[in-house]
């Protein structure tokens, strides 16, 4: 059964991205993640010259639909809709973000979980790929095992490595989502500049590629290789 992920774009209000983070690994992740049964896959940052800012994005990671259905009847609860046990933890996040656009992901049979990934010390990356395939309708499986493959392929010649490779449910299998580490910036630049010079046809069925860069946030489980925990919390004024 392929894992199913919660991907999260979160608009974030003026200069207070590091601390809607924080709050959002640190202040959420240890309660909350056993409660909903998802672990926390990564929290980044989008790094604005390459797309909208400020802006955040999470990405959730769940063993099955069922845990995904879990989750909703957690939150969705209560006149409001929101866990009421969560209730100050909702009312502190509302400070620090504006909206967002949320996408139900499933996982490709080659895409690694975040528990490979911790086992491994997380991705050492200075910066991920964050490509956004739409397909003809029907074609996004094809088109992913496609860009899977090619994966291979730019992790030799550039360092650049699958991190995660998914289609967007609830839809007619048109959308796919692909993220990939970069290793340094001089390794980012060799690969745009052949990308640029050469692009590589998009697979058959795909119809645009939006690519965009993120950065890990400081507590994100790509980056120090566990889940947050209470231990890592700090006052929020101190971030």
């Amino acid at each position: 059964m392929p894992r199913v992920y919660l991907h999260e774009f979160v608009d974030v209000v003026g200069t207070r991205r590091a601390q809607y983070q924080h709050h959002m690994t640190a202040n959420w992740c240890p309660e909350a993640g056993p409660l909903r049964r998802q672990r926390c896959f990564g929290v980044f940052s989008v790094v604005g010259s390459t797309g909208r800012w400020p802006q955040v994005v999470n990405l959730w990671e769940y063993d099955s639909w069922d845990d995904l259905a879990h989750n909703f009847s957690v939150e969705l609860v209560g006149a409001g809709h929101r866990d009421p046990m969560l209730e100050r933890w909702w009312s502190e996040a509302a400070s620090f973000r504006s909206g967002g656009f949320d996408r139900v992901l499933v996982a490709h049979r080659d895409s690694p979980g975040i528990e490979q990934w911790c086992a491994r010390g997380g991705t050492g990356a200075v910066a991920y790929l964050h490509e956004l395939v739409r397909t003809e309708p029907g074609a996004a499986p094809e088109v992913l095992d496609e860009l899977v493959a090619r994966a291979a392929s730019d992790r030799a010649r550039h360092g650049i490595e699958l991190v995660g490779a998914f289609r967007t449910a609830l839809r007619s299998h048109d959308e796919a989502i692909v993220v990939r580490s970069v290793r340094s910036w001089e390794d980012w630049a060799d690969f745009e500049t052949v990308a640029d010079d050469a692009p590589v046809p998009l697979p058959p069925g795909a119809s645009s590629l939006q690519r965009i860069l993120l950065v890990d946030a400081e507590l994100s489980p790509l980056r120090i290789g566990r889940q947050p925990t209470a231990s890592d919390r700090r006052p929020i004024d101190e971030i």
